[in-house]
């Protein structure tokens, strides 16, 4: 890999553990509304394409077909006052954020979270240290599509061949492959190693300080 102008990162479980807050949401509008829970496990396998799709796929499959539009203002509220509850950084990330930008990178995050978390979190934990974060948002298209990661390379003024994309789920991967960029994919978050791989991760990494070495 050669050196890049800007680093482009996902956010749930690539930079922020938020299962827990994300479980703990999901299962307040499910119990309100009258359906089982989910566990921790489920939830992992259900995250990663947006908080529609969430919704979705934690409701029964025996819920009427359009339900998942009924909880979603209801679960939107409370992430908005819940995101940051059990959320936390993963080991060793912060830091290596810092060294990055101290370096002279361009980091930006682009995520399939709601905009309004994507920026609420950004701002808590990544404020000085990103330059933009993007979430879903209308008039964009979600990941795998390229809109949101060639919208912030056109804020940033960057070339596809200056730019890598990094994140833990095969969403990403396909993302990266759509927009025409680099990718390393991490193995610490909410997709194993054997499954990165299955799905065409050519580079993983499994703690953040391996990323240094990368770039």
């Amino acid at each position: 890999m050669h050196r890049y102008k800007t680093v482009i990162f996902d956010l749930d479980g690539t930079l922020l553990n938020t299962l827990e807050d994300l479980a703990d949401s999901v299962n307040y509008v499910l119990e309100k509304f009258g359906y089982p829970k989910r566990n921790l496990d489920e939830i992992k396998a259900f995250v990663g394409n947006g908080i529609e799709n969430l919704i979705k796929r934690s409701l029964p499959t025996s819920a009427p077909k359009n339900e998942f539009e009924r909880l979603m203002p209801d679960f939107k509220t409370y992430y908005a006052e819940n995101c940051n509850v059990k959320t936390r950084p993963y080991d060793g990330i912060l830091q290596v954020l810092k060294k990055l930008k101290s370096t002279g990178y361009n980091l930006a995050l682009v995520s399939n979270k709601a905009d309004f978390a994507v920026k609420s979190l950004s701002k808590i934990y990544f404020e000085d240290i990103m330059a933009l974060a993007v979430g879903e948002r209308d008039g964009f298209g979600r990941k795998p599509a390229p809109d949101t990661v060639l919208f912030v390379l056109s804020e940033l003024k960057t070339a596809r061949n200056e730019a890598v994309y990094i994140g833990d789920s095969d969403i990403d991967i396909i993302t990266a492959e759509n927009v025409g960029i680099d990718c390393i994919s991490v193995d610490w978050g909410f997709r194993s190693r054997d499954f990165l791989l299955r799905n065409g991760a050519k580079v993983i990494v499994s703690e953040p300080h391996e990323l240094l070495k990368l770039l």
